[in-house]
């Protein structure tokens, strides 16, 4: 969870305080939105940090793919996989 008293700074106090941001990256693992005249302009975080974020989203990537294509199982948008080699091979002149 984000806390707006400690993870939301200015890119000129980031610059000049660099090494504290990093301990304080590491330690509460969340990210710090870095703002330019008052705007948010960039989000750091931590190296380990980051890859947990983008091992979630790969798990999110592939939970997404098998619900559809159970959706499509229930919706009988298959073919049998016999059917789907045949075609192949007939399209590509490929003998069995």
């Amino acid at each position: 969870m984000l806390d707006i008293t400690k993870d939301i700074q200015s890119l000129t106090n980031f610059r000049r305080k660099s090494g504290q941001f990093l301990k304080q990256l590491k330690k509460s693992k969340r990210p710090v939105v870095l703002t330019v005249n008052g705007k948010a302009e960039a989000v750091v975080q931590d190296a380990q940090a980051y890859q947990r974020l983008l091992d979630i989203a790969a798990r999110a990537d592939v939970y997404e793919a098998i619900r559809q294509g159970l959706d499509d199982i229930a919706h009988g948008r298959t073919r049998p996989a016999r059917e789907v080699f045949s075609e192949f091979r007939r399209r590509h002149g490929l003998s069995r």
